[in-house]
């Protein structure tokens, strides 16, 4: 019974982000109290589902996201970047390339805000349509978020799942990281934001450029980037390490921002994007309820079915499914789910768990840009475009996101594939040893879990083996008791 409850109320709060997107948070927080409130969990069990390492790394790298926008740093560097190009293609094509850039370090909602007023401006003095860039702005944010640790939420996820520092995004078992997969993405989908900005050829006047607020902000970025890169040399079992460094970063800003620029510290806390933090959090203890009554093993064995214990044919899958289903709905809970899925599958065919969990990640972020509602930073953007009247539909949002996706996921899933297989199409599981390093650690070390489990039960055994003998004793002491009682009894 507890198994269906959960199921069922997953799905209801799943048809809730789909339908009411800004109320999100609220279906998910309700979700897990319901689950709690049911006897599905216990709280000490919701409590624990939850990623703490993954909402300390989102806190501070949110923190340190409003910064950079109080600092006026993106939108000076934008705007050099637009008086500095001859050609208004050229000029959209470098805030497109400037937004992928921020969005490796910061939050994409973030990112488009930054840059956003300044494709504005660029389209009413060009006197063109301004939604080709918005989408364009969008869809690369998207993008290039999924290269780093810091750059997106599913990364932040995928991260504290798989016990990977920041490094590991860029050389992971001593073989290229997503990093280098989802630039190969960027490469490809180039080609598709240039066949869609060629035509635009009309002079444009300069931008004004505002000045820099303060380069503090800055600093405690790179320095955050730093330390996290650092803090990867660093092998230790604490498992609260990127999430710790963080909001330390993030704290030293809060207080730069009350005591150094006398801002309200309050006012700041109550603007950071908390609805994502409870979203997060009302997730995790979904999926963790998911995981405790079994449904984690049905879906394992039906992508295990679809896949037929094939490498190739699993990969396609993972991330057929994932362009599918982030295209209509949110990325963070279906990443959540498939990442045990996904790292279970890979070790039942014996197949680098890497490629598949890499593969999941490309195809659930980039699949969001096809749609208008698939990514936050796609419905910011169009709600901009509405404010101002301006309404996307959803076929035009996807004559320029579907094809950016469709180049930038085959591009980044196929260098994947080089990496971790190489140039054939074929894969004979008896072969991993061979084609992994000995640096490369396996996400979930089942063997060792497996090992936990045998341990377990022979203690088990050896238990009940002293019990029965225990009771065996005890009987034959009572009948040894007995027999001179029933001797005197017939006497």
């Amino acid at each position: 019974m507890e198994k269906y409850l959960c199921l069922g109320i997953f799905l209801a709060c799943y048809a809730g982000f789909v339908f009411f997107p800004v109320r999100r948070s609220w279906c998910a927080c309700a979700g897990a109290l319901l689950l709690v409130l049911l006897g599905v969990m216990y709280p000490g069990q919701a409590f624990w589902s939850i990623n703490w390492n993954v909402m300390g790394v989102f806190t501070g790298a949110m923190i340190i996201a409003e910064l950079l926008i109080f600092s006026r740093l993106p939108s000076v560097l934008a705007e050099h970047i637009v008086n500095r190009t001859k050609r208004a293609s050229w000029a959209m094509l470098s805030l497109c390339g400037l937004t992928s850039f921020l969005s490796i370090f910061l939050e994409n909602v973030a990112t488009v805000l930054i840059v956003a007023p300044i494709a504005l401006r660029i389209t009413e003095r060009l006197k063109i349509k301004p939604q080709m860039l918005l989408i364009a702005l969008a869809v690369c944010s998207n993008l290039q978020g999924t290269g780093t640790l810091i750059g997106d939420s599913p990364s932040m996820i995928l991260a504290g799942y798989a016990k990977m520092s920041f490094d590991d995004f860029f050389f992971y078992g001593g073989r290229p990281g997503i990093f280098f997969a989802v630039q190969a993405g960027a490469l490809a989908s180039l080609g598709v934001l240039y066949f869609f900005f060629r035509r635009v050829v009309r002079p444009r006047e300069p931008v004004k450029v505002e000045r820099v607020r303060s380069w503090v902000p800055a600093g405690l970025l790179g320095g955050l980037v730093f330390s996290l890169a650092l803090a990867s040399f660093w092998r230790t079992d604490f498992p609260y390490k990127n999430g710790s460094i963080c909001m330390t970063f993030g704290l030293v800003g809060l207080l730069l921002y009350k005591f150094k620029w006398k801002g309200g510290a309050r006012d700041f806390i109550k603007g950071l994007d908390w609805d994502t933090g409870l979203f997060l959090m009302g997730v995790f203890v979904l999926v963790g309820g998911l995981s405790i009554t079994g449904w984690i093993d049905v879906i394992t064995s039906l992508v295990e079915k679809a896949s037929g214990e094939n490498l190739l044919r699993a990969y396609i899958t993972i991330i057929g499914l994932s362009v599918i289903f982030s295209a209509f709905m949110d990325n963070i809970p279906y990443v959540m789910i498939m990442l045990p899925v996904v790292d279970r599958v890979a070790w039942d065919i014996h197949g680098p768990p890497a490629l598949l969990i890499f593969g999941l990640l490309l195809g659930a972020c980039l699949g969001g840009n096809i749609s208008p509602f698939g990514a936050s930073a796609n419905m910011v953007a169009v709600g901009m475009l509405r404010s101002r009247g301006i309404v996307v539909s959803v076929w035009e949002f996807a004559k320029m996101g579907l094809p950016f996706t469709m180049a930038a996921v085959t591009a980044g899933c196929l260098f994947l594939w080089l990496v971790w297989v190489g140039p054939r199409l074929s894969y004979s599981p008896g072969k991993v040893e061979k084609m992994t390093v000995e640096e490369l650690r396996p996400l979930t070390d089942y063997t060792k879990e497996e090992e936990k489990l045998g341990h377990i039960m022979d203690s088990m055994k050896e238990t009940l083996r002293g019990l029965i003998e225990e009771l065996e004793d005890l009987i034959e002491r009572e009948d040894e008791d007995t027999e001179p009682a029933r001797e005197k009894t017939k006497d």
